[in-house]
């Protein structure tokens, strides 16, 4: 099968880092990486436009990491409390989904991309559950949410 190589300019999540070199299939590279800014063709001047901005990029790297370190230990810190409709044996009307979390926790001025939250399964029933936010690469952030009876 046929790849283009392509050249990151920016972060791309199960890719690879920017600066690096990637193989991708043809359609990924011209329909989705070059056209949102993310990639360029590998070529001399594209390299070498990348070494030119190798400290900078490791600059940004490491304050994304330190940032993503300060809002892991902030969300750790929080306990969320969701309240929500339920039956008599606690089963919700309804579910909480990860898009309802990253809301909840927006209004708590926390803002996290929905897609980002990772939860085994939408949440059906009152209780403390744990869920996972990968803010970073290396970095998954624990947030506890509680739902109470509203």
């Amino acid at each position: 099968m046929a790849s283009m190589n392509l050249i990151l300019l920016q972060d791309v999540e199960d890719l690879g880092l920017a600066g690096e070199s990637v193989h991708v299939a043809p359609g990924y590279g011209r329909n989705y990486l070059i056209p949102k800014g993310l990639a360029a063709p590998a070529s001399a001047v594209a390299l070498k436009q990348i070494e030119a901005q190798k400290e900078k990029i490791e600059a940004k790297r490491k304050a994304d990491l330190e940032a993503a370190q300060a809002l892991a230990d902030k969300i750790a810190a929080m306990v969320i409390q969701i309240p929500m409709q339920a039956s008599d044996d606690n089963h919700l009307f309804g579910s909480v989904t990860e898009r309802m979390v990253a809301e909840i926790y927006a209004a708590n001025g926390v803002k996290v991309e929905h897609q980002r939250i990772r939860m085994d399964k939408h949440i059906r029933s009152l209780g403390e559950y744990t869920i996972n936010i990968k803010l970073h690469q290396e970095i998954i952030a624990n947030g506890k949410i509680v739902i109470v009876r509203a």
